[in-house]
């Protein structure tokens, strides 16, 4: 069922939200939307659709989106009569959009104050592929634990250049925004199936684009440790791989693949690698046949990555933890590292 529909033909922005059994972290995030958008003028407020995609909850997703839009945040709401699954709910989110651009926010992500206006003035700058934003992550207070730091925005006249430059954030729903317009026709159901719907997506678009835009400013405030259910190996390492791969008929160069997995390796891999040891979770082998499957031949695996999962765990901890220290600090995100350090500090 569908409640409040946004009246406006074809806003230029639509900030689709997927939600399953979260109202809690939804009605948090909604608020959030509900300032942002009221900060704007009348007229810039109606560039915005919101889009909320219910997987048959059963708690009390229904009436908080119902106290929001009566608190004048106008939501699109769709209840599904089943649950659909995770994927097919943010296929649908896409689907449904009527927006020229699409966000697929997480049900526990927030918009920054100001962020929501500075992403409309990218918006109206330039026609853009791919929009991708900077994410920090929070745990309490995601005021109170912003990093701080100023970024400007860069555009990319070729993807090659883009994918490597975005690293983790290809794959974070709520970091990309997609313009729809480039992708006619396309059906995201059909991306069903590795939990990276988002990433097919965001590939057609980049690839289809004339640039393609980073902002390097923090703008989104991601929940920490909030997702699962997922091997993050299969996911990010065989999954992530296979769908680049197939991208290049589309003219995805293996350069581009090449550079991109690289900075994966370097500065994003190790720190979930070494919480990984930490916790001493999960399937360790497993993990490593994965990753040297799909990274084996590379030097960068064998003397950066492979310590973390094949030294004893002692050993292991050591080199993860200054891996993901140098990780962070040379790809830019020490600050986040630094912030996320001291607000655990002062607590």
């Amino acid at each position: 069922m569908e409640a409040t529909i946004l009246n406006s033909a074809s806003p230029l922005l639509t900030i689709a939200i997927p939600t399953w059994q979260r109202a809690s972290f939804l009605e948090i995030t909604l608020e959030q939307l509900r300032l942002e958008l009221h900060r704007l003028p009348a007229v810039r407020q109606s560039l915005v659709e919101i889009v909320v995609s219910d997987n048959a909850s059963e708690d009390n997703t229904a009436a908080v989106v119902a106290r929001e839009d009566a608190a004048g945040l106008k939501i699109r709401y769709i209840c599904n009569a089943e649950n659909i699954g995770s994927d097919a709910n943010i296929a649908q989110c896409f689907n449904v959009a009527a927006g020229h651009y699409v966000q697929i926010l997480g049900d526990d992500d927030l918009f920054v104050d100001g962020a929501l206006e500075r992403l409309l003035d990218a918006l109206e700058r330039d026609e853009w592929g791919v929009v991708c934003m900077r994410p920090y992550g929070f745990e309490h207070d995601f005021r109170r634990e912003y990093p701080g730091g100023k970024g400007n925005d860069r555009a990319y006249d070729h993807v090659d250049a883009f994918l490597p430059a975005i690293g983790p954030l290809l794959t974070l729903i709520s970091s990309c925004v997609i313009n729809k317009r480039l992708l006619p026709g396309a059906d995201a159901m059909n991306f069903r199936g590795g939990n990276l719907v988002q990433v097919h997506l965001a590939l057609r678009a980049a690839l289809a684009a004339r640039v393609n835009l980073v902002m390097n400013r923090y703008l989104i405030a991601c929940k920490r440790n909030n997702s699962g259910g997922y091997d993050f190996s299969q996911v990010f390492v065989t999954n992530l791989g296979a769908i680049l791969d197939g991208y290049r008929r589309d003219g995805l160069g293996a350069q581009a693949i090449e550079r991109y997995e690289q900075r994966m390796m370097f500065a994003y891999y190790p720190f979930y690698l070494f919480r990984q040891r930490l916790a001493n979770a999960g399937d360790v082998r497993a993990t490593a046949r994965r990753f040297s499957e799909r990274l084996g031949d590379r030097g960068l695996y064998r003397w950066w990555l492979a310590p973390i999962l094949v030294w004893p765990r002692p050993l292991a901890l050591v080199w993860g933890g200054l891996a993901t220290l140098i990780g962070r600090a040379v790809s830019g995100d020490l600050r986040r590292g630094i912030a996320f350090a001291w607000n655990r500090a002062r607590r």
